[in-house]
């Protein structure tokens, strides 16, 4: 099969799924997965698609810039991040990652706020340099521009040296049979160990990110203590998560 071929194949598989793994394509096209991913880097390349760990997804399924992530739905941030305050006390070890919504619960901490903070999201960091009773410590690794945050190994293997009495997930996607997920492997293993490492753990997510999936699965919905929303708790957008035994809030 010539190139433009397979590069039509992988461009037809993507626009109608949405995404499309390294393996899968190269038993269709039989082809390696070698000659898989180097067309993939080629249509990444180019801007028809988007190179992530193990595959590739649509251009429409990129997630913003973190910039623009900030300024959108900025009511329903802070409506969960207010939520969200009466869960952080004093004297605590809490794990925040990445997401404008987790910058948001930073934003609206009151001024005496005295707890132990781990986090790999670099937009955190200057939100919370101005708490003088919050103890930073800010996680090494490759700094991720689309998230504004570190991610990676390096950034797995400190986590793990944490015990937190909370972590606050922020999330891409939430969905009752396949649990939460991630747009990138890379975030999703960061969040994977710091709810290994959490006493308790709240997914934050707005309404948009409810009954939706991305690639890479975080976890299942029991493994977490709560769900915190932008939704009145008697929202039906909220009923098939009612009898999972989690806490809507």
């Amino acid at each position: 099969m010539l190139k433009e071929e397979r590069f039509n194949h992988i461009l037809a598989l993507i626009n109608k799924k949405g995404k499309a793994n390294y393996e899968s394509l190269s038993e269709q096209l039989q082809v390696s997965e070698d000659t898989i991913r180097r067309d993939i880097e080629s249509l990444d390349h180019n801007g028809l698609l988007l190179k992530v760990r193990g595959g590739a997804i649509a251009v429409s399924k990129n997630p913003l810039s973190f910039r623009d992530r900030t300024r959108s739905q900025p009511e329903e941030k802070n409506i969960i991040a207010l939520k969200t305050l009466p869960l952080i006390r004093s004297g605590q070890t809490v794990f925040m990652d990445s997401g404008s919504t987790i910058c948001a619960v930073g934003s609206h901490l009151p001024a005496n706020s005295k707890f132990r903070l781990v986090t790999n999201n670099m937009a955190l960091v200057p939100v919370i340099s101005a708490f003088r009773h919050i103890e930073l410590v800010v996680l090494g690794g490759m700094y991720d521009r689309e998230t504004a945050a570190n991610t990676g190994g390096q950034t797995v293997g400190e986590a793990a040296n944490y015990i937190a009495d909370l972590y606050l997930m922020g999330t891409c996607a939430l969905q009752k049979d396949f649990g939460i997920s991630a747009v990138f492997q890379s975030d999703g293993e960061v969040k994977q160990q710091m709810l290994k490492n959490s006493a308790k753990t709240y997914a934050l997510a707005d309404n948009a990110k409810l009954n939706a999936t991305e690639h890479y699965k975080v976890c299942e919905l029991k493994k977490i203590k709560g769900l915190i929303t932008d939704l009145p708790a008697d929202d039906p957008r909220l009923d098939d998560f009612r009898d999972l035994g989690i806490r809507l809030i």
